[in-house]
């Protein structure tokens, strides 16, 4: 009978919600609370069982009507403010994480919070949510290099069950680990100084003055750059075997993204040469020197390797992949914004003679895109009023 009397009071006695919270007391009327039904308070009201009241609140009396709430009462003096006014205020004084967590357990939307105080409060967010970053990247570094060395450490045990365990131990060490030893740290300059040699050789390569043609306008390779090729191929090729028959395990060893691209950045040679020798032996076979041409493009691959002896471009790595979200929002965006204005451009501009550049669809995606990453280099524009009217709006849509 209690409860009943509880949940099935006259009208009279509902004026009057007694709050209780963290010794702070309070009575509130009735119409107040409900003036904001989907707050944890409006709800509390509309409750008509013991188990639905003690979900939203630390505890009741049922005799003297009153709610518990084990909860910061200095916070909650400006939550009920916000039933009185509607509006929430933010004092400089108070820590915007617990007035955050507050807001969220009284079931009140930040977009409360008034003119007065949003930009001083959106500010201290922003600048706890960065402190929150830096300290999350110390800590994913942190925990990165110490994830690094066990995992480093477990396949050292792992040495000791396999043939040949003490001398392939000796040797992966000093290919893993460039701080092992003055041999390990050689090896790494070496390693070092041949990628870049790789790279630097591949560039002066597309220089004219090194591109040569024969009578049947196939390109010659020019005997220094060649020697320097296949020194760097030789050195590649034994440096990936030689990890591959000390590694303690194969499988592993071919998930390391590492390994991968140390496989990726030879294969373009040993295809060339095979696709070369086919040219020789069959004339018929045709766009063989499209192909090559792309197998030696694929060298670009070998820059990805300093990233084996570059910490920098490994955290470049590591927080694009932990920024994922974030990076496939900026592409969503621009992306929208691109297909959006192109095509409407395209039908602004299709019938007039003197925009031959933007005749077709993918010529505007072009023209959205270096306009949109604010390159604009000029060689596509809109000649039309309503054309140059839409590319202001354009304009307006990438600053804002």
């Amino acid at each position: 009978m209690v409860y009943g009397e509880f949940f099935h009071r006259n009208k009279g006695d509902e004026e009057v919600v007694k709050l209780n919270v963290g010794g702070f007391k309070q009575s509130v009327a009735q119409r107040t609370l409900l003036r904001f039904p989907h707050t944890r308070l409006g709800k509390l009201l509309n409750c008509h069982s013991e188990e639905a009241i003690l979900e939203l609140c630390d505890d009741y009396n049922v005799t003297d009507k009153e709610y518990y709430f084990d909860r910061n009462p200095s916070l909650f003096r400006y939550i009920l403010n916000f039933y009185y006014t509607g509006k929430l205020h933010f004092m400089e004084e108070l820590c915007v994480f617990s007035f955050c967590q507050e807001i969220e357990y009284w079931g009140i939307n930040e977009l409360f919070i008034d003119s007065c105080c949003s930009n001083k409060y959106q500010e201290k967010k922003e600048i706890i949510a960065e402190k929150d970053w830096d300290q999350k990247s110390d800590a994913i570094s942190v925990g990165s290099s110490s994830d690094q060395s066990s995992v480093f450490e477990k396949e050292l045990e792992m040495f000791d069950s396999l043939k040949y365990g003490n001398f392939r131990r000796k040797v992966w060490i000093r290919l893993e680990n460039p701080a092992f030893s003055l041999t390990a740290k050689l090896f790494a300059i070496s390693s070092l100084s041949v990628v870049l040699t790789s790279i630097v050789a591949m560039c002066i390569h597309s220089m004219p003055e090194f591109q040569k043609l024969d009578n049947n306008d196939r390109e010659l390779e020019d005997p220094v750059l060649a020697v320097v090729e296949i020194v760097c191929i030789v050195w590649f090729t034994t440096e990936l075997v030689l990890r591959l028959c000390v590694a303690p395990s194969q499988k592993k060893f071919w998930k390391n993204p590492m390994n991968i691209i140390d496989f990726v950045s030879i294969i373009p040679f040993y295809a060339t040469l095979v696709l070369d020798s086919q040219d020789e032996e069959n004339e018929g076979i045709e766009n063989m020197g499209k192909v090559v041409q792309i197998l030696r493009l694929m060298r670009i691959f070998r820059i990805l390797k300093l990233a084996r002896h570059s910490v920098g471009l490994r955290s470049l790595g590591a927080t694009l992949r932990h920024s994922y979200h974030e990076v496939g929002l900026l592409l969503l965006f621009l992306a929208v914004g691109i297909s959006i204005f192109s095509v409407l451009v395209y039908y602004l501009e299709k019938d007039d003679k003197l925009s031959p550049p933007l005749e077709s669809i993918p010529t505007c995606w072009w023209w959205a895109t270096i306009s949109m990453t604010t390159v604009g280099y000029g060689d596509t524009h809109p000649v039309t009023l309503y054309g140059k009217s839409l590319w202001v709006v354009f304009a307006l849509f990438v600053v804002y």
